[in-house]
């Protein structure tokens, strides 16, 4: 009894303590982005920059202007991106065996 009630003791701490820290900490938002349909003009115009960086000369510049263009080409490709629909090998094996049982 008397090593026991220590035990329960401690143990009854380390819940009632572990409940609180959780309790404090506030979930953090992450904004979502919005992203809208560019039309055929202005990528257009994006391809043409793009077209512009790959026959620029990139060995005068200096580490922070071949920086700032990767930046730039990462952006411009972004917003070229068009959302697709990835599926994974499992789940393109699952759909061929229900189309071969259903058909």
């Amino acid at each position: 009894m008397k090593k026991l009630f220590p035990s329960m003791l401690t143990l009854l701490l380390i819940f009632t303590l572990s409940g609180i820290s959780y309790a404090a900490k506030e979930p953090t938002k992450t904004p979502i982005p919005i992203t809208h349909p560019i039309s055929v003009e202005e990528s257009n115009v994006l391809l043409l920059r793009l077209d512009e960086i790959k026959a620029m000369d990139k060995a005068g510049m200096n580490a922070m202007e071949k920086k700032a263009l990767r930046k730039e080409v990462k952006s411009i490709q972004g917003r070229l991106a068009t959302g697709g629909v990835y599926i994974s090998a499992g789940a393109l094996i699952i759909i061929i065996l229900l189309l071969i049982i259903l058909l």
